[in-house]
């Protein structure tokens, strides 16, 4: 970008409005980078650094943001949207949120704000925060603040502005759409048919909090059920692949955002949640091995996430090594992982399976009604047609995959991956509703979530396999 133009919107701003910009900026620069800057010129050559001067979209939506549209004259911008990539992330709507509340904040209100989090920040912290969004970046360096954890904001908001409150409760309502239920909870995904173990593919939006309790109901029939009766109910593993030091793989931006999304969701549903990041392949088998030969005598489920670049049938480490699905899931089986035999084994994978994109089409209209005979029929050509080419897993296993074999899946660098937040946003919401979704109709929505958009005019389609034998339910703990 020309570098008179950034000058010029740099002699036009104050320092109010660059720790403004600064505080949008926060999920594309790591907050140590945005430490001692004092101007936007600092802030533009951050930006610069993580490519987002390219173009003038990004800078266009921070202006706008800060009530400086006067300036954008200086850009000649459209200020058109582009398409979501990797390269070009768009300005969080979190992060958007949190500078409306601040913008309508009083000083009272501020006070007020300050003195109710001053035993949970600290005295110290809290006599630097000359700002809200000081204090926001203080409570979300703490934990207490994140596009996935919104409550503790929300609830003490109430206390003083409940207008402010419903700022929040608006964006929470945006975020997290309410599906009318319909006949697709009756629905399940396909079950787990690979033609052998090593052809199953690898597989390359945010989470937010509702105000409701969660009411859980007891489980109508334990046999059905998987039991969850430990707390912790057991680990969640997180391998988190962001920098690769090869010359082929670029390094996966917003991944990031895909971990704190986990750690948050499998912390309130009562994991103890454990994250490994930029892993090799030699270092992905042997953080798996080693948990294998752990003892789950105590563990109810087990969970597994991998965030990494792949290709159909693999994932890569950090070094631009293969990894093969059966071999994240090796150690776990009932032979190698006695005390896991009978329990729920969870495998989320967020990596491309191949080099092709997906598109989309109509609906095809609903054929005429069959006679009996004719679906009997049906029915038996398609199961003849896989006889004996299936090899079946080891039982209760899932695999939740980001998209089918041979397709590309979407990632923001900003918000971060289309399926894990997605994904993430589902198991909050079935864990905090009083129906007793289990985890194949929270995927079931998942796949039907992310198929409705497109991504640079392309379609994804997640896709879950499964050996599970009852059914899982996962609450709040």
């Amino acid at each position: 970008m020309d570098r008179l133009k950034l000058s010029r919107i740099d002699e036009e701003l104050v320092s109010s409005e660059v720790a403004a910009l600064c505080f949008l900026c926060r999920d594309v620069i790591n907050r140590k980078r945005l430490e001692g800057i004092v101007d936007a010129k600092g802030l533009f050559l951050r930006l610069e650094e993580k490519g987002q001067l390219e173009n003038d979209f990004f800078l266009s939506q921070l202006l706008q943001t800060i009530g400086r549209a006067d300036l954008l004259n200086l850009l000649e911008t459209d200020s058109r949207r582009p398409e979501e990539t990797d390269a070009n992330p768009v300005l969080s709507d979190y992060r958007v949120m949190l500078y409306r509340v601040y913008e309508d904040m009083t000083v009272e209100n501020l006070d007020k704000m300050k003195f109710l989090l001053s035993d949970k920040l600290g005295k110290a912290k809290i006599e630097a925060c000359n700002t809200a969004l000081d204090v926001f970046a203080e409570m979300e360096q703490t934990g207490l603040l994140s596009n996935t954890n919104l409550h503790e904001l929300h609830t003490m908001l109430l206390e003083f502005d409940q207008l402010l409150a419903s700022t929040i409760q608006r964006y929470e309502e945006a975020r997290l759409p309410r599906v009318p239920r319909s006949s697709m909870d009756s629905q399940r995904v396909n079950t787990f048919q690979p033609s052998q173990p090593s052809d199953a593919g690898a597989s390359d939006a945010s989470v937010v909090f509702s105000d409701a309790e969660p009411k859980i109901s007891p489980l109508p029939d334990h046999t059905d059920y998987y039991s969850l009766s430990h707390n912790p109910r057991g680990l969640c593993v997180v391998i988190n692949n962001e920098n690769f030091f090869g010359a082929e793989l670029k390094n996966r931006g917003g991944t990031l955002e895909d971990a704190k999304a986990l750690r948050t969701v499998f912390t309130h549903l009562g994991f103890e949640v454990k994250v490994h990041d930029d892993l090799t392949a030699e270092k992905m088998l042997l953080v798996l091995e080693e948990l294998g030969s752990r003892n789950f005598l105590d563990d109810d489920a087990l969970v597994v996430c991998v965030l990494s670049h792949g290709e159909k049938g693999c994932v890569y480490g950090t070094d631009e090594k293969p990894v093969l699905l059966q071999y994240l899931s090796k150690p776990f089986t009932s032979g190698r992982a006695p005390t896991l035999a009978g329990k729920p084994k969870l495998f989320f994978i967020q990596a491309c399976q191949g080099n092709d994109y997906q598109k989309g089409s109509l609906p095809c209209p609903p054929k005429p009604r069959q006679e009996e005979g004719d679906r009997q029929s049906r029915l038996e050509e398609d199961a003849g047609r896989v006889e004996g080419e299936t090899v079946p897993w080891d039982a209760d296993f899932l695999l939740g995959m980001s998209t089918v074999p041979g397709c590309k899946s979407f990632r923001s660098t900003a918000t971060g991956s289309i399926y894990i937040q997605e994904l993430c946003r589902q198991l909050m919401r079935s864990a905090e509703s009083s129906e007793m979704d289990d985890v194949l109709t929270v995927l079931t929505r998942v796949n039907r979530e992310v198929s409705k958009g497109e991504y640079l005019n392309y379609k994804q389609m997640p896709e879950p396999k499964y050996t599970l034998t009852k059914k899982l339910v996962l609450k709040f703990v």
